[in-house]
């Protein structure tokens, strides 16, 4: 994944979303909505990426490349 990949939300567990103080998409993100990276963030055990429009950092394991 890397800014400007399209990817569409597949909905995240409890633990995806806390694992490394990723941002909370509830209220924020749509199942199967279709959505553009803006920046990624990678680390040793997983990679956060951030949203056009969308505020906060979220897991990638949660988004599926379209």
């Amino acid at each position: 994944m890397m800014p400007g990949t399209k990817v569409v939300y597949l909905g995240c567990t409890k633990e995806q979303i806390q694992w490394g103080g990723n941002s909370n998409p509830i209220g924020k993100l749509h199942i199967g909505i279709q959505y553009t990276i803006s920046c990624v963030e990678e680390h040793s055990w997983h990679t956060k990426i951030s949203l056009e429009g969308v505020e906060g950092q979220f897991n990638s394991v949660c988004f599926d490349e379209v």
